[in-house]
């Protein structure tokens, strides 16, 4: 059976990619779930780093201007790290991988997409901070980068103009 996929509709284009539910079922599902329930749906990309990855995900990024913005989890808490060794995915270009605060087990609604590799967040690669990869873009990566590349605020990284994340729809 095919891997399920969702459509990230954006203000500046979609993006799609493929789930990576087979080898990661906690963290894809635990996005399905969100995505499914509208979770995402008008929230804005609240940290934008051109030359590394673009993060969306936070419940407090509906308003592009609140400070909470990056801070929040989703209303179901946190999820268990997952990192079965048969799934050793490389944070790669296109891919999407779990945030977190760096801390075990600390994954919840949050999210990014690389835009350049970043091996050095693979959770089989040594040092702190591991983030799981879940996803992949299989189209619109002209999209991701066109986000990558936009003016943002110091500090923080958030975009001087919005960018919203309009509808995720999954298909399964």
């Amino acid at each position: 059976m095919a891997n399920p996929t969702a459509v990230l509709s954006t203000s500046l284009g979609d993006i799609t990619i493929e789930l990576f539910k087979d080898k990661m079922p906690i963290t894809a599902s635990n996005f399905i779930k969100l995505a499914k329930s509208g979770f995402y749906d008008g929230q804005h990309f609240h940290r934008v780093i051109d030359k590394f990855m673009i993060q969306f995900g936070c419940p407090h990024s509906r308003d592009p201007k609140s400070p909470r913005a990056g801070t929040g989890d989703s209303p179901d808490g946190r999820i268990k790290d997952e990192h079965p060794a048969d799934a050793q995915f490389t944070n790669a270009r296109g891919t999407l991988s779990m945030a977190n605060t760096g801390q075990p087990n600390s994954g919840s609604c949050q999210f990014f997409l690389n835009v350049v590799d970043n091996p050095y967040l693979d959770f089989f690669s040594p040092g702190p901070s591991k983030h799981p990869v879940f996803a992949k873009v299989t189209a619109g990566m002209d999209v991701a980068d066109k986000i990558s590349k936009v003016p943002v605020e110091k500090p923080g990284d958030r975009p001087k103009t919005p960018i919203q994340m309009v509808k995720v729809t999954v298909s399964e």
